[in-house]
């Protein structure tokens, strides 16, 4: 993110134990306040700015914070010289030429969120653009407020235009009735991806050949089987933690943008009028799966409107559906047939599992869809329902792969 001056305000960095040490040296010896922050080792406050060390470690790190008016300040005159011993601001593109290069990146939103759609992006850039998404503050989306997602989506949509972003989104009925037929979340997000990769790379007509992915699963596999012609001829790459690339930022600001909007649109439905003040306290569905206020709303709902309301607004394979249905005396027996696959369920049966795929692959019959194929019917024969939009490709409107608004009936 950036100011009105133009400098960035946010900074993060994952600091080694050495670092961390040199980090504690400065902390103590500077003219800075501690302060108290949950989960980390040390915090403190300087001239407008903080500066925040957790303690969560992985692979033997530990990551920090700086944020603040005077953030690049501290980053630029102390933390670099001092701690990082080398120099990265105003070098970004002589340490990493090709991050600013012409390239797509492609991420993803609403996985873990129990309420919602799940929504993929994939996002062009070139050196013009990068420094324009900069200008407008754009990087992860996880470093970000829901209220400067929204503003940044919308000027950056603004920016790439209709041809030079594609998003996937798939709502929470179209959702649940995929995840029944493929009851493998990594092979859906391929799907995903690999479609809006290729929505996008239709309308680049070759002025694009790169494309940076998040990797999501272990195998790199699982996203390369997945994609489609335009996307096999191109240079994938897929990196964990590649927000750190500015098309994979874009790409999650945009997938979370839309992502966002869903949900206002849905608390509106649930809580009326009083969902669209901009006061704090207004009401709102809550986002993730491990909030206590993630159960009670659907709790307060399924007592209101029946078991169903979980499949037009919930991912239904969650556990946090189990917990819900108990809690109101209901079981997944009152859901349909899409409702009663759970994730724990499928990993139970793994080893059937297996054995539809090898069916699969074979051409025989299988529970699962085979990765790569196309997308598998949503709905049932006279029934108004879900269905995937994959208009002609147009000069000025984007062709997004988006789910019809539609519902389970009681």
């Amino acid at each position: 993110m950036e100011s009105s001056l133009g400098k960035k305000t946010v900074f993060t960095y994952e600091l080694t134990n050495d670092q961390q040490e040199l980090l504690l040296g400065v902390m103590l010896s500077g003219n800075y306040t501690r302060r108290e922050v949950p989960y980390s080792l040390w915090s403190i406050e300087g001239n407008g700015f903080n500066a925040t060390l957790y303690s969560k470690e992985k692979h033997g790190k530990r990551k920090l914070c700086v944020q603040g008016s005077n953030a690049e300040d501290f980053v630029l005159f102390v933390l670099e010289p001092q701690v990082l011993g080398e120099a990265h601001i105003g070098y970004e593109k002589v340490l990493s030429p090709e991050a600013f290069s012409s390239h797509a990146g492609s991420d993803e939103s609403g996985k873990g969120d129990y309420f919602g759609p799940l929504v993929v992006c994939t996002a062009y850039t070139d050196e013009t653009l990068s420094d324009e998404m900069q200008k407008l503050g754009v990087k992860d989306c996880k470093q970000m407020s829901d209220k400067s997602v929204l503003t940044v989506g919308a000027r950056l949509r603004h920016l790439l235009g209709p041809n030079r972003y594609n998003v996937v989104k798939l709502g929470p009925a179209a959702y649940n009735r995929l995840y029944a037929k493929i009851r493998n979340i990594n092979r859906m997000l391929a799907w995903a991806h690999a479609t809006a990769i290729e929505g996008l790379l239709e309308r680049m007509e070759g002025k694009c050949d790169r494309v940076v992915i998040d990797q999501f699963a272990h195998n790199e596999t699982t996203i390369t089987r997945a994609l489609k012609p335009l996307g096999r001829k191109a240079n994938i790459e897929q990196r964990h933690k590649a927000e750190s690339d500015i098309a994979v930022a874009a790409a999650s600001v945009i997938a979370r943008e839309i992502f966002l909007r869903d949900i206002m649109k849905m608390s509106e439905e649930i809580f009326g009028d009083k969902a669209k003040s901009e006061d704090k306290d207004a009401p709102k569905v809550p986002a993730g799966s491990s909030d206590p206020r993630v159960r009670e709303l659907a709790e307060k709902m399924v007592r209101e409107n029946g078991p169903i309301w979980l499949m037009n607004h919930c991912k239904a394979h969650f556990q946090t559906t189990d917990k819900v249905l108990a809690a109101v005396g209901c079981s997944r027996a009152q859901l349909p047939s899409e409702g009663q696959i759970t994730s724990s369920a499928f990993r139970e049966g793994a080893e059937n599992a297996s054995q539809d795929s090898k069916e699969i692959a074979e051409g025989g019959k299988g529970s699962e869809v085979a990765v790569g194929a196309p997308m598998p019917d949503l709905g049932e024969e006279g029934e108004e329902d879900d269905e995937i939009q994959d208009a002609p490709v147009k000069p000025k409107k984007p062709k997004h792969t988006i789910i019809k608004r539609t519902f389970y009936r009681k």
